[in-house]
């Protein structure tokens, strides 16, 4: 099937998030936490098979591989692996996300919110420093507002999202514009946890920036989900 382009409202799209960041810890390592609540105009069983069904995860996110079961391992093309730790449908998914030595654990849940249902997505990282002066929390929330924005096309009409248009969609003007309002969020959110507003909003300047470098000009360090 001919892949579906990004088409949507940028910032309308990213007005759809809702958008929190939490200071926690994890067996005594200090760790930041980034929430981001979306609802989509469909049931919990829809949903729950959007994100669980390995074929229709690589329509709008990437190919996956592996024992989706609680214990199994699962691998994303060109991106994260890690644990299946729990998976009680319709509700609950938690995973390990692992990215060479680095690990986090991302949680999603899904309640029903009046027609249609919210997806409340955690993602649960230790605290580097340096790189959280550099990004602020937007390194990982960008990252999976995108992803959000991918669902809710396959979700409205099915079909799946051409990769390399995909890929394009952050150096669009349409896409810089979703970045940037998706950016400013994270910061605001940051800020509301104790971060400076100053510092929180310079480093959503330069998420913004990696996010819309075209591909071959993009500095080496990765900074998305």
């Amino acid at each position: 099937m001919e892949g579906a382009a990004v088409t949507t409202d940028p910032l309308a799209a990213a007005g759809l998030v809702t958008r929190a960041v939490r200071s926690a810890s994890r067996d005594g390592v200090p760790t930041k936490v980034a929430l981001a609540h979306r609802t989509y105009p469909t049931d919990r069983a829809d949903l729950w098979d959007a994100l669980t069904d390995a074929e229709r995860v690589a329509r709008w996110f990437l190919p996956v591989t592996g024992d989706l079961r609680p214990g199994g391992r699962y691998q994303l093309q060109g991106n994260a692996g890690g644990v299946v730790e729990r998976c009680e449908a319709p509700e609950l998914l938690a995973l390990t996300w692992e990215m060479g030595p680095l690990v986090s654990w991302l949680q999603v849940r899904l309640a029903a919110d009046g027609g249609g249902t919210r997806l409340e997505l955690t993602h649960e990282a230790p605290v580097d420093p340096a790189s959280w002066e550099e990004f602020g929390p937007g390194a990982v929330g960008v990252g999976w507002d995108l992803a959000l924005v991918g669902l809710g096309l396959h979700l409205a009409g099915g079909a799946a999202l051409d990769p390399e248009l995909a890929a394009a969609f952050p150096t669009t003007p349409e896409g810089v514009a979703f970045v940037e309002r998706a950016a400013a969020d994270w910061a605001r959110a940051a800020v509301a946890d104790g971060d400076e507003p100053g510092a929180a909003h310079a480093a959503a300047g330069r998420t913004t920036a990696f996010y819309t470098t075209v591909p071959e000009d993009a500095p080496a360090e990765a900074a998305g989900a």
